[in-house]
């Protein structure tokens, strides 16, 4: 960014990230080029004009269609022993968290279940609005209602599976675990109250998972 800004910077101009993403997802981040445009955007979302909407895939069928999850969240290591130090948690001594969920659509994916037999594996795409801006927040409430969002190596079927990771980088066993290289999240909308909005399209390795072509 500073490499495109260059002639911004160059002029008194200052490059600020005002959403943070996890390093695994995708889709939109804004980005102020002047200090006065970030100081704008940083009290928009204080005062929680900003507003946000998330894609992910998911495990399973969600028997409901709209749900509204608000469970405050912690650092899972300064209550139980946790071996990933930013590892969240739901917990009550925890930070307010509420996070809005709709099914867009449930979907199957077929794969080998050994011996040359066939399963079927249920998924759903999900979007998510967050009311609050918590570390993992999509993630960790969507783990623990039994939904857990396909790839992620921390929220997924075992956090033991991060740790692999990061020792053997991506491997087949990794692959038959987690089914995606990345967790299923993408930054989708982005909107100003009544003023600007910005949109970005599920990413390709998402669509074709939903389409069953990887």
């Amino acid at each position: 960014m500073r490499e495109l800004l260059a002639f911004e910077i160059a002029n008194g101009g200052q490059v600020s990230i005002v959403n943070r993403l996890d390093r695994e997802t995708s889709g939109l981040v804004l980005v102020a080029k002047t200090s006065a445009v970030a100081r704008k955007f940083g009290l928009l979302m204080q005062r929680r004009r900003l507003k946000k909407q998330y894609l992910a895939i998911v495990s399973g069928w969600p028997e409901w269609e709209t749900k509204v999850v608000n469970a405050p969240l912690d650092r899972q290591g300064r209550h139980q022993k946790s071996e990933i130090w930013l590892k969240q948690t739901i917990h009550p001594a925890g930070t307010p968290a509420e996070t809005e969920f709709c099914v867009e659509r449930r979907f199957t994916r077929f794969g080998a279940s050994g011996a040359g037999a066939l399963r079927t594996d249920k998924f759903s795409l999900i979007r998510a609005i967050p009311r609050t801006g918590r570390t993992h927040q999509i993630r960790v409430h969507l783990a623990s209602i039994g939904h857990p969002i396909v790839g992620d190596k921390i929220y997924g079927p075992d956090e033991q599976l991060y740790l692999r990771f990061i020792e053997t980088g991506w491997t087949r066993e990794l692959e038959r675990q987690l089914l995606l290289p990345r967790h299923a999240l993408h930054s989708a909308k982005l909107t100003i109250d009544g003023e600007m909005e910005w949109e970005s399209r599920l990413r390709a390795d998402l669509s074709a998972f939903c389409s069953g072509g990887l």
